[in-house]
Formats: C-alpha cells, sequence, structure tokens
C-alpha cells in the first residue's frame, strides 16, 4: 500500500467514527468530493446504507447508531423522548408491547435516508414545541449548546435543568440525548388524545413512582402546552405518587375555561379538563 493511500485512509477513519453514519454533505463538507466517496465504496472501505449516506463497514446498524449519528454528526437539534424515553430507560413495565416507532422531539424534519436504513424500527418526528426554548444541540466538537445560547456550552450535567439526560450507549460509548422521565411524560401528554392513548399514558404515570417534583416544578413552568400541564396535574392527582404533593405550581400556567378532549368524559373539578369516565378501570 502506497504512503499516499494509507495517508487517504487514516483520514478516511480519523473522519469517519466506526459504527456512525455521515450524510454526502456532511462528507462533502470535510472535503470528501462524490468521486471520491464512490472510490471509497468501491474499494470497501464505505459502504452506502442508503442514498446519500455513508459509513464504514461492520456489524449491522441499531436505531441507537441512527439517533447518534443524528445528534452527533448532523447537528440535530431531536432527542428521544415521550413514550420512547420512558420504555428504553426500563420505565415502561405496563406499556403495550410490539414493535414501536422511535419517538424523537426537535424542530426539524428527519433527513429521508433515516427510514430506508434497514433497522427493523421506524422513527417518528414529533414537534418539540411545548418545549421549544429548552432544546440542545451537538457542534462539530461534540460541545452541547442550548438553544438561543449557543455562545455558551452546556456540561452533561446540567442537561437536567432542562428536561434532558445523556445516555451512554454501545461499544463507543455513545452519548445520546434523552428526555428524564419528568419532561418525557409532558411530551407524551401533549399528544392525547390524537396520537397517544390516554388509558396508555395514565398507566405509564402510574408506574413513574420517583419524579423529582422540583424538576418537575420548572418544567411544568416552562411547558407551552396547556392540555399536556392540565392533564398531567389530573392524572397525577388521581394517582397521588408521593412527589405530587411536592409539585409547586407557583406561575405554572394552566390557562382559562374548561376543556374537553373525550366525547362523555368527565370533568375534572379542580383542573378543568375532560377525562374518559372508564378511566379507572385502566388502573394497574
Amino acid at each position: 500500500m502506497s504512503l499516499e493511500v494509507r495517508s487517504k485512509i487514516n483520514s478516511l477513519s480519523r473522519d469517519v467514527a466506526s459504527g456512525l453514519l455521515f450524510s454526502a454533505a456532511g462528507l462533502r463538507a470535510k472535503g470528501y468530493s462524490d468521486q471520491l466517496l464512490s472510490k471509497y465504496k468501491a474499494g470497501g472501505w464505505l459502504e452506502a446504507p442508503a442514498r446519500g449516506v455513508y459509513r464504514r463497514p461492520g456489524p449491522p446498524l441499531k436505531w441507537q447508531s441512527v439517533v447518534a449519528s443524528l445528534q452527533l454528526n448532523e447537528g440535530s437539534w431531536s432527542h428521544v423522548g415521550g413514550r420512547t424515553a420512558i420504555v428504553q430507560r426500563g420505565l415502561g413495565h405496563y406499556a403495550r408491547q410490539g414493535p414501536e416507532p422511535i419517538q424523537l422531539y426537535g424542530p426539524e424534519t428527519l433527513p429521508s435516508w433515516v427510514d430506508k436504513l434497514g433497522v427493523p424500527e421506524k422513527f417518528e418526528q414529533r414537534s418539540d414545541g411545548a418545549f421549544g426554548e429548552l432544546r440542545v444541540y451537538r457542534d462539530e466538537k461534540g460541545v452541547l449548546h442550548r438553544f438561543g445560547k449557543s455562545e455558551e456550552p452546556i456540561p452533561p450535567d446540567k442537561l437536567v435543568e432542562l428536561g434532558l439526560l445523556e445516555v451512554r450507549w454501545g461499544t463507543f460509548d455513545w452519548p445520546l440525548i434523552f428526555s428524564a422521565e419528568e419532561r418525557a411524560i409532558l411530551e407524551l401528554l401533549q399528544e392525547v388524545p390524537e396520537r397517544e392513548s390516554i388509558y396508555e399514558s395514565y398507566v405509564l404515570l402510574q408506574g413513574l413512582v420517583n419524579l423529582r417534583p422540583q424538576r418537575l416544578s420548572a418544567l411544568l413552568r416552562a411547558c407551552r402546552s396547556v392540555k399536556a400541564k392540565r392533564l398531567f396535574l389530573a392524572l397525577a392527582a388521581r394517582i397521588n405518587h408521593a412527589w405530587f404533593k411536592h409539585v409547586d405550581l407557583k406561575d405554572v400556567d394552566l390557562g382559562s375555561g374548561k376543556r374537553s378532549l373525550f366525547a362523555g368524559g368527565k370533568l375534572d373539578p379542580r383542573y378543568h379538563i375532560t377525562l374518559p369516565a372508564d378511566l379507572d378501570e385502566h388502573a394497574r
């Protein structure tokens, strides 16, 4: 192998981390022309699991590899949230069984190649509008930054203040951004009843016995979805976990008027939102 070829392969190994996906646009920004990428693919140094995206040959992709690639290489604002965050962190013992899409919450549209990679799971982009000011992304050096305050790096241990956390995964210890359970349950309730079941949300909340009231209080103040906040409080009051009495609702905007979500439902007299009349039949 010539010194020139060895030098190119060393550069490729440095720029294309094993196990991760890289978009063609991102590699072009690093100085790899389409012609050079085609040459590397033909030589077996790269493979293209979908059009417009490359990786070094290796074991089959996992959905976590896809998320790590979006967050670490593509500058994505999206994080694993909602139902997926609860279930994947081992807190969804009472969730329905079966394949479910990986729910990513963020302001952008997922790249077209994401669902063409051959991984068993599908990906579902959902709006993070309820927490639009609590977004983060990684720059090209892997440093975390907060929306609107990009000049201020965020230490990973400060993510909890935004209702987020860093979950390490895989052989390469990739740092994936997940919603903490306090934020995840609010994200889930934001989608009730249009895309999520109130019954499953109720059962999942029953299993969240260790929520942190101080963190909950801060997220309730930050949350823009009046529906999610009212649903959360109405359900949490019925379950009455030990943490509930310590939630501080000072400065939490619960809007005005009554909210009717379920035909024939019962109005919660405290939080002025309807709940299904048969809700208690779904208690675990």
